[in-house]
């Protein structure tokens, strides 16, 4: 049973006296004062299952930290999940069911007390809990009717699925698995050849999946308003953190960036759970997230390092031969940040210039350009770091020496594969990293990546995993 139902919401029920409780949902925090608090909390719980229409697993801690995995179902019905450790099995409480009722009636309701202390030791879980097995979507061979597939690419996709109404698609950053959100609120994950690898349940108001690193290691996550879950794959279940009210969670670096409401600061994720980032330098921003690190910066430099619990670590921006002092720090994201720099030379230009968050040194120095002119330049990475363009400046980031060059008039868009897509006067235009530009035909559509020598494309709400062109 246990394995049927999914891992969200996190429900935690915690008993702190003989008159009080919390309960924890998705996050949000539900004191309990009542004269049977473990009956009011069940009641509270059930009644979301009920909203859900379906059981829900939930963690019952005593107040001597002893803790219990339930499953709670709509009625009021409550099971003990069995875990692989108990050699002998206890006396489980089970509470009768009963019809939810908007109030709660004492004395009328049968059950054994979910918090007491049973005998044979206390149970605990000895492996991870694997995710559930759910019908899988129909995944298919199809043709890519429109015809307006991307350069080099075939209008045949070997396997298309269906995904949610206005949702994208996530790529791992090797091309070897595809995460979508499916129609029937599921998150799905498939190898290159359109094999399901897993997939698991979510929340109705679900964002967009992403593929970033939590503690060290790559995961899918998915936001909601109250929490963040992510899956570290091989059909382990969903770990939960759970979000302060009105928090916005952002993914501009490799790892989440909590950003609190009302500027009230920052946290990231370390170790399971978050921490604060510690207290900004003064007139800085907080740009993203790596690990348990966040990088920050002032206006005009320097960048700052950050941990919690660490005071920041200064990071000057070294200067690059023909520029004055800097004039903005623009942007951040993985590994590179985007700086304006006074032109020697000219001071109606100035010079872009892609940093090094690890060292300061200037990676790249693009040609000086009037001021103003950089307005709307956006900063387009390759995953792999081995190519990028930041707006008219096309970044070979394999070259130490003479790696950029200018487009002019070119908007980056997209990386996909070895090939970045933008536009040129309104015409679609494929970029390759030895700087040779592809006019493309109009209403080309653009991948969003790779999924191993395929292109992904969603077109009317379909994925298309669209088969390179024959040569």
């Amino acid at each position: 049973m246990a394995e049927k139902i999914p891992s969200w919401p996190k429900v935690t029920i915690r008993l702190y006296d003989d008159h009080n409780a919390e309960v924890k949902i998705a996050g949000r925090s539900h004191p309990v004062n009542h004269h049977d608090p473990r009956q009011a909390a069940i009641q509270l719980v059930s009644e979301q299952a009920a909203q859900l229409g379906r059981a829900v697993k939930a963690t019952a801690v005593e107040a001597d930290g002893a803790s219990w995995p339930l499953i709670i179902h709509p009625d009021g019905q409550v099971e003990a999940i069995e875990t692989a450790s108990r050699k002998k099995k206890p006396i489980w409480p089970i509470v009768l069911a009963f019809v939810v009722a908007g109030v709660l009636i004492a004395g009328t309701t049968l059950y054994l007390t979910v918090f007491s202390k049973l005998g044979e030791g206390t149970p605990k879980v000895t492996e991870s809990p694997k995710l559930p097995v759910l019908p899988g979507p129909n995944v298919r061979p199809d043709e890519f009717a429109p015809k307006t597939q991307p350069l080099g690419y075939s209008a045949h996709a070997s396997w298309t699925v269906d995904i949610a109404e206005e949702s994208t698609p996530a790529i791992k950053p090797d091309g070897t698995e595809v995460a979508i959100l499916t129609t029937d609120q599921k998150v799905a994950v498939f190898d290159s050849n359109g094999k399901v690898l897993w997939q698991d349940k979510v929340p109705k108001d679900a964002e967009n999946p992403v593929y970033t690193s939590i503690d060290s290691k790559q995961v899918l996550a998915v936001t909601t308003p109250d929490a963040l879950y992510y899956w570290a794959g091989g059909g382990a279940e969903a770990k939960t953190i759970e979000l302060p009210d009105a928090a916005q969670v952002q993914f501009f670096g490799k790892s989440p960036l909590i950003v609190l409401s009302n500027d009230s600061g920052a946290m990231v994720v370390s170790g399971g759970e978050l921490k604060a980032v510690p207290e900004k330098p003064r007139n800085s921003t907080v740009l993203l997230a790596e690990g348990d690190r966040t990088l920050m910066a002032q206006f005009q430099g320097p960048l700052f390092w950050a941990q919690p619990g660490k005071e920041p670590t200064r990071l000057d921006l070294q200067k690059p031969g023909g520029t004055g002092g800097v004039l903005q720090v623009v942007s951040a994201g993985p590994d590179y940040a985007q700086v304006l720099w006074t032109s020697t030379k000219d001071p109606e230009e100035v010079v872009p210039v892609v940093h090094s968050t690890a060292s300061g040194k200037p990676v790249a120095v693009c040609r000086p350009v009037r001021k103003g002119d950089t307005d709307g330049w956006d900063w387009v990475p390759d995953p792999n770091r081995k190519f990028a363009a930041w707006g008219e400046c096309l970044i070979n980031l394999t070259l130490s020496k003479n790696n950029t060059r200018p487009l002019t008039g070119f908007q980056p868009l997209s990386v996909a594969g070895s090939m970045l897509y933008g536009t040129l006067s309104s015409t679609p235009y494929a970029v390759s990293p030895n700087w040779t530009a592809y006019a493309m035909k109009e209403g080309t559509i653009r991948p969003w990546g790779l999924a191993g020598s395929r292109a992904v494309v969603v077109f009317n709400s379909v994925l298309y995993a669209l088969d390179p062109a024959k040569k």
